[in-house]
């Protein structure tokens, strides 16, 4: 199953940490899980388009959108395994050059699929939501490789934080 290999290789190439964490939101954890890392991987980043492929595939929608930088290269992934064109959402507007808050563009009518590395709070993905809805269009989901399941929301996932802890004694790191 996918998901089994995709916990396997993220634990064997240390993207699940153990420690004390201040994670963007804010919050404290002792469990970190390091998606950008993984996400250095091919073959991991390919298992994360192929099961964002698969989640999204009965869902109609015109575009991808990520917010630096976790989200990009996930987003250019399932852009390739998908067709589908996609936007990077800045952190802050930049002051020089076009001075623009997106690399891409996000059409009036156009429905939207958000993804993220690690969902904790929902914060930076429904940052992201609202400028979409900013821009004339809509969400259609938000899909994320781990959800921490801290934000009291049902945010579609390949993985829990929870799969992951529960997998890791399981599981042996080795040398990548």
């Amino acid at each position: 199953m996918l998901a089994d290999a995709l916990v396997r290789r993220m634990i064997e190439v240390g993207a699940l940490k153990f420690g004390d964490f201040v994670l963007s939101s804010g919050k404290r954890s002792r469990v970190y899980v390091d998606v950008k890392l993984a996400s250095t991987f091919p073959d991991i980043l390919e298992m994360i388009s192929e099961g964002m492929a698969a989640k999204l595939k009965d869902l109609e929608f015109d575009r991808i959108a990520c917010v630096e930088l976790g989200g990009v290269p996930i987003a250019v992934a399932l852009s390739l395994k998908m067709k589908k064109p996609l936007v990077i959402f800045r952190k802050e507007k930049k002051d020089y050059g076009v001075k623009g808050d997106r690399i891409g563009e996000v059409k009036k009518g156009e429905k939207v699929v958000v993804v993220e590395d690690v969902i904790t709070t929902g914060s930076s993905a429904l940052s992201a939501a609202r400028r979409v809805e900013e821009s004339g269009a809509s969400v259609a989901a938000i899909i994320a490789v781990v959800d921490r399941e801290e934000s009291g929301r049902n945010f579609m996932s390949l993985l829990k934080l929870s799969d992951l802890i529960e997998a890791h004694d399981s599981i042996q790191p080795t040398e990548s």
